[in-house]
C-alpha cells in the first residue's frame, strides 16, 4: 500500500508509518509538485497526504485510481480538497485539529501586537540606519489594552485568540459566528453581535472563519467602510475571505489604519501595492508554523491513514462524516 505524501513533513510521523512494513511511504521533498507531476504521483496511490497549496481537484482524485481510500489533509482547513467528488467516490477525506489551535491564535496576537506598535516598521527603520536620536513622534500605535477585539468565527482558534487578548490585555471581546458560544461569552465576557456591528465597534479585526461560499469576499468595500478609520484588520483564516483589491484601497485612502495578513487571496501570490505599504504586515501563511503544531499535524495525518489502510476503519479525524461508513469499511 503506497502512502504519497506531497511534502517533506516532521520525522515524527514517518515514524508512525515505518512501523508497517505493508505500507510504501512516497514522500516528495522540495519544490511543491506541478499539476502534471501531481497526476503522475497519485496514480494508484492508497493513500494522499496533501498540504494546503495542492489542488486536490476531481481530475487529481479521479487521476488517482481505485486505489485510493483516503485524502488525509496536512492540515485544519480541506478547501484545498474536493470534499463532493471524495465523498461519491467514497473517499475519506481527514484533517488535523490540535495543537495548532494555539499555535494560529498565538501568531494572531503577534501580529496585533506587530502590526499596532509599528515594529515592523521600526524595525526596517533601524536596518536602514536611519535612527540617528530619540525622536517622541515617530512610530506612535495605539495603546491595545482594554480596547475592543472583534473576532470573526469563533471556534477554537478565535477563542483561544480572545483568552489571551482578554486575560492578557484586558480587552473587550465582541465575535461574529453562525454558532452560540455561551461558554466562551461567560468565560470571557464575551458577546455575539451581528458583523455590522462587529465592524463599526472593533479596534481590531481578526478572521478566523472557514472558507466557503458565504465567506468569500465576506469583508469587502462595504464592510471597510463600516470599519473605524484606526482600526485594524487581522487574517490567519483563509485569503480569499477577504477582497484583497479593496483592502489596498482601504489602505491607500486610510479607511483603516493597517492590515496584517498570513494569508493571501491569490496565494503564494501578493498584491504587490500590498508589499509597498508600510502600514502592511505579511508572513508567508505560517500561522500554525511551531515546532510542536508541525510534529503533532504529521502524528495526526498519519494516524488518519493508519486508521483506514491497516486498521479497515473510519479515520479518527473525518471531514466527510456523511459517508457511507458501513461500505467504506469493507473496502480491503
Amino acid at each position: 500500500m503506497r502512502v504519497l505524501i506531497t511534502r517533506e513533513i516532521p520525522q515524527a510521523g514517518i515514524n508512525i508509518l515505518e512501523q508497517y512494513p505493508q505500507i510504501e511511504i512516497d514522500m516528495r521533498k522540495g519544490p511543491p509538485l506541478s499539476r502534471e507531476e501531481m497526476l503522475i504521483a497519485v496514480k494508484g496511490a492508497d493513500a494522499l497526504i496533501p498540504v494546503i497549496p495542492d489542488k486536490i481537484d476531481s481530475e487529481i482524485i479521479e487521476g488517482a485510481g481505485k486505489n485510493l481510500k483516503i485524502i488525509a489533509a496536512y492540515s485544519v482547513g480541506y478547501d484545498h480538497i474536493d470534499l463532493d467528488t471524495a465523498t461519491k467516490k467514497e473517499i475519506y477525506v481527514s484533517n488535523t485539529p490540535g495543537d495548532l489551535t494555539e499555535s494560529v491564535g498565538e501568531h494572531a496576537l503577534s501580529l496585533m501586537l506587530t502590526l499596532a506598535r509599528r515594529v515592523s516598521e521600526a524595525d526596517r527603520f533601524c536596518r536602514a540606519k536611519k535612527y540617528k536620536y530619540w525622536d517622541p513622534m515617530i512610530f506612535l500605535g495605539p495603546k491595545i489594552s482594554e480596547k475592543t477585539l472583534g473576532i470573526i468565527g469563533f471556534g477554537r482558534i478565535g477563542q483561544h485568540f480572545a483568552k489571551i487578548a482578554k486575560l492578557g490585555l484586558g480587552m473587550r471581546i465582541i465575535y461574529h459566528d453562525v454558532l452560540n458560544h455561551p461558554e466562551a461569552e461567560k468565560t470571557l465576557g464575551a458577546e455575539k453581535v451581528s458583523l455590522e456591528y462587529l465592524l463599526e465597534n472593533s479596534d481590531f479585526v481578526s478572521l478566523h472563519c472557514n472558507l466557503c461560499e458565504e465567506t468569500k469576499h465576506l469583508i469587502g468595500e462595504a464592510q471597510f467602510k463600516k470599519m473605524k478609520p484606526l482600526s485594524y484588520i487581522i487574517n490567519t483564516a483563509r485569503g480569499p475571505v477577504i477582497n484583497e483589491s479593496a483592502l489596498v484601497n482601504a489602505l491607500k485612502k486610510g479607511i483603516i489604519a493597517g492590515a496584517a495578513l498570513d494569508v493571501f487571496e491569490d496565494e503564494p501570490e501578493i498584491n504587490p501595492k500590498l508589499l509597498r505599504m508600510d502600514n502592511v504586515v505579511l508572513t508567508p501563511h505560517i500561522a500554525s508554523a511551531t515546532r510542536e503544531a508541525r510534529i503533532q499535524m504529521a502524528r495526526m495525518a498519519v494516524e488518519n491513514v493508519v486508521d483506514v489502510l491497516v486498521n479497515k476503519k473510519p479515520p479518527r479525524y473525518l471531514v466527510n462524516k456523511t459517508l457511507n461508513k458501513e461500505k467504506i469499511s469493507s473496502i480491503s
